[in-house]
């Protein structure tokens, strides 16, 4: 009987390796960023060493943007 929860490891040369995750983006006070829905902006806080959250100034409005950052990026 085989263990159904066990965790099988792909084979080096294997053609279907398991997927590397990708590096988390993380922002520091003072970042420039650029955001999908409210443009340019500046980070002036962030949470948990910038994985948690991010306080971005945009101009006419602030907002508290939360992991992922998917359609945040860092200029």
């Amino acid at each position: 009987m085989t263990n159904s929860a066990a965790i099988r490891r792909p084979l080096p040369a294997s053609p279907f390796k398991a997927r590397a995750e990708a590096p988390r983006k993380r922002f520091a006070v003072g970042d420039r960023v650029t955001h999908d829905r409210y443009g340019l902006g500046q980070a002036i806080a962030v949470e948990g060493d910038g994985d948690i959250a991010v306080l971005v100034d945009f101009g006419t409005r602030q907002e508290r943007i939360t992991q992922p950052y998917t359609a945040m990026f860092k200029l």
